[in-house]
């Protein structure tokens, strides 16, 4: 009897390990709903979101809703008005002054993602 036991908590032990380790390699659901739901965002309707309190902007053919954060923005929130509806990758890269975006400010933006900017093809 005390084989039997053994032997089942044993296999009972190997199973978890393996659909935790299973786990490991598999998207978690939360990604897979993500990319699946993604909202893919026109140029039309980006020019729509050109205001201060609805603020959107492309930046790396991603579409970010910025318009809670102008207010917290380290520089004058009308440095960045004049990109509000529009593709602003360059301006984001450089700053408009040829130095780049933080880490830090990168990471910030991406909470701010809303979608993708639809592409010519499709």
């Amino acid at each position: 009897m005390r084989r039997v036991y053994l032997a089942t908590t044993l296999i009972f032990w190997l199973l978890v390990s393996a659909f935790w380790a299973g786990s490991l390699w598999l998207p978690s659901a939360e990604e897979s709903v993500a990319v699946a739901a993604e909202k893919v965002i026109t140029q039309s309707e980006l020019v729509r979101h050109a205001l201060p309190d609805n603020c959107w902007m492309a930046i790396r053919g991603k579409v970010y809703d910025v318009s809670a954060y102008l207010p917290e923005h380290p520089s004058r929130p009308d440095l960045v008005l004049p990109w509000c509806g529009k593709e602003a990758t360059e301006a984001y890269d450089t700053k408009t002054k040829g130095r780049p975006h933080s880490a830090y400010a990168d990471e910030l933006l991406a909470t701010y993602r809303i979608g993708s900017l639809a592409t010519d093809k499709q």
